[in-house]
């Protein structure tokens, strides 16, 4: 008996010795700051190549008619390639479900079609590529050639650009013959819900050049589509080149984070990109849409309403906020008087439904994010359209509590991906933050004393229906299970911290950056499981801030931030994986963006023109901004900095100071706009 204990104590040593091992050897790696890309002084990224070939990637840019999956890299012999996967939202196909959105995919490269000095372009070898809103390709070939390639998607026509520049290099002169070519597909009518389609593919700026030392020649493919009645825009290609930088400009200089960690900084701008630009210009009115070659022309309770709605209001892109608003008023047609589930989602340019995963638990979702976007809003005008469908969601989610207090649906927003129960955690606590929000935008709207009186009440028991429900141990954490019968650590357990429920605070964050957990693309979606989803670690990372662990939270954000934006998969936040290979899903850039504007900073909206912010200053820094804040109708600033071994903050809109203050940390700064009052 002896022998075997100690037998058995010999096992479990090394067990741990080993366990130990594994645990630095993860933690050395995590830290490293790999990079295939660098960050340079104009705002872009760029991917100088050297013996770090050969290597692929992808990128989705996207306009209000149009959107590209840009699939490109570069071989082992330095050649690069590409594929372009262009999607028209708004020409529909049959049956027109979710996914019915035209697609094509073109791989002819124009500099295949150029002869130079009556010969094919040959022996290319690519020297870079940079990404700022554009993708920007520079390559030589042989000792005579400068290539540069440059792809970006119109604005606002259905059509994508691509810019083709050959310059001479060598010390004699060259001849260029760029071809005519318009090139016209038609598809099948019998499978388009307006018939068939047109797909023109034309080039500009044909014909015969001489090229002299130095000089250089372009010319441009553009891929556009139409429906059939319809005529081919016209397009002058420098002009879309001019209209999407004009709006990369436009999102990059509002709502501007200044830190000293220039990754965060510099993913912080690029997320702003991906999450403003992939919205479409529907007949149901402008919808904001994931993206990734599925998901066009419809609106989400989780994409829309939850994620990127609330947060549109902090960047001030107008265009974004009538979107947000739009996909509300959307979901807002569905509620009745049976309290019958509203759709998860509202698919074909708003002409018809997607309900497939039975109720996600969507009015929960609903509810908190239009709550959220209508506060920060700032508008009592929007607010007042909204409140009817934050009434009814939450009235819904009341009559879907159990015996315990907690929210019933029929799975959540993974879709049965992952085991959810009847009861999960993230629903109820949706909820209790769609509640808190309600209570305030209530009072600014000057809603019954009795019914806000209620929302309180039932805020307060949701909040310890959750605890006793919810409330586990798991894998040796007190954190949460994710719904009763779970015993397994799920991402999701960081859900109650981004909605103030820090009851569970230290064991919930022990858990989530854990082995158990924390891989090195972020939180695994169930532990021991190879899936990730970016939406937990984007709303983990909030929570961890916004909960106060602060230093342990930057070292764990930074390393993400540093992995999406200079690793081998840039520059966004992505969807998944092994599903969709990580997609550039325009809705996981907005998360990206809130840990700061409610982690990093805890701004919690608290009215029309009210907010309370906790800001987490790291102990390693000694300032931090976010500038140009566009909520609550305003134009903010916020600066923390350390004064004299204590915090200052300082808020200002333009040259007018409206508050500075010292405080402690974790310190609550309430902030009344209408008169500058801080408490």
């Amino acid at each position: 008996m002896n022998v075997m204990t100690r037998s058995h104590l010999h096992q479990k040593v090394a067990s741990i010795f080993i366990m130990t091992i594994l645990c630095c050897l993860t933690s050395k790696l995590f830290s490293q700051d790999y990079r295939r890309w660098q960050m340079n002084q104009d705002g872009s990224i760029s991917w100088e190549i050297n013996n770090n070939i050969p290597h692929n990637d992808h990128i989705e840019m996207s306009g209000k008619r149009i959107s590209c999956v840009l699939r490109y890299g570069v071989a082992a012999d330095g050649s690069f390639h590409s594929t372009r996967s262009l999607v028209w939202p708004m020409l529909r196909t049959i049956p027109n479900n979710t996914h019915a959105s035209l697609t094509r995919q073109f791989a002819l490269d124009g500099f295949e079609l150029v002869t130079v000095n009556y010969k094919p372009i040959v022996s290319e070898k690519v020297i870079s590529i940079t990404i700022k809103g554009t993708l920007l390709v520079k390559s030589i070939a042989g000792n005579n050639l400068e290539l540069t390639r440059e792809y970006f998607p119109s604005t606002t026509l259905p059509g994508y650009c691509e810019v083709y520049t050959i310059k001479n290099t060598s010390k004699n002169g060259c001849f260029v013959e760029i071809p005519k070519s318009k090139n016209i597909y038609s598809t099948d009518p019998a499978k388009g819900t307006e018939g068939s389609y047109a797909l023109h593919v034309d080039i500009f700026n044909e014909g015969n050049y001489k090229l002299q030392t130095n000089d250089s020649i372009s010319f441009s493919v553009f891929y556009s589509g139409v429906k059939a009645n319809e005529q081919v825009p016209a397009v002058d290609v420098n002009t879309e080149k001019a209209k999407r930088l004009e709006l990369i400009h436009e999102v990059w200089n509002n709502l501007v984070l200044e830190t000293p960690d220039t990754v965060l900084n510099r993913e912080f701008a690029f997320a702003k990109i991906r999450a403003a630009e992939s919205i479409f210009e529907t007949k149901g009115g402008p919808m904001h849409g994931p993206g990734g070659e599925s998901y066009y022309a419809a609106i989400w309770a989780n994409d829309q309403a939850e994620y990127i709605g609330p947060f549109f209001p902090y960047l001030g892109y107008d265009y974004g906020n009538k979107a947000a608003l739009n996909a509300y008023l959307h979901f807002a047609r569905f509620i009745n008087n049976d309290y019958k589930p509203i759709p998860s989602s509202i698919i074909a340019e708003g002409t018809d439904i997607w309900d497939g995963a039975g109720d996600r638990g969507d009015a929960a979702m609903i509810a908190y994010g239009a709550a959220r976007y209508a506060l920060v809003s700032g508008d009592t005008k929007k607010a007042a359209q909204l409140w009817s469908l934050i009434e009814w969601c939450l009235e819904y989610c009341r009559r879907k509590l159990n015996k315990e207090g907690v929210v019933t649906s029929d799975s959540d927003e993974l879709e049965g991906r992952f085991p959810s129960g009847n009861a999960n955690l993230c629903t109820s606590s949706l909820y209790y933050d769609a509640l808190i929000s309600a209570i305030y935008l209530g009072e600014d709207l000057g809603k019954g004393k009795m019914q806000l009186t209620l929302y309180k009440e039932q805020a307060v028991k949701l909040k310890s229906a959750i605890e006793k429900y919810f409330g586990s141990k798991i894998g040796g954490f007190d954190t949460y299970k994710y719904y009763k019968e779970n015993d397994t650590l799920r991402a999701w357990i960081c859900i109650p911290l981004t909605m103030g429920i820090y009851e569970r605070k230290a064991g919930t964050i022990a858990a989530l950056f854990s082995p158990e957990l924390w891989t090195q693309d972020g939180l695994a979606s169930l532990a021991g499981d190879k899936t990730f989803w970016d939406r937990s670690t984007l709303y983990a990372l909030r929570g961890v801030l916004a909960s106060g662990e602060t230093d342990k939270a930057l070292n764990f954000l930074h390393y993400y931030s540093n992995r999406r934006l200079l690793g081998d998969h840039v520059p966004y936040p992505v969807e998944a994986y092994p599903e969709g290979n990580q997609r550039h899903l325009s809705a996981e850039s907005g998360l990206y963006c809130r840990i700061f504007t409610e982690g990093l900073f805890g701004i919690r909206p608290t009215g029309l023109n009210n907010f309370n912010f906790t800001p987490r200053l790291p102990s390693s820094w000694s300032r931090m901004s976010l500038r140009h804040i566009r909520a609550f109708d305003h134009d903010l600033d916020i600066v923390i900095e350390r004064e004299d071994g204590k915090k200052k903050v300082t808020i200002s809109e333009g040259d007018k100071v409206l508050i500075t203050k010292f405080i402690k940390d974790g310190e609550i700064v309430k902030v009344n706009l209408l008169n500058g009052v801080t408490r």
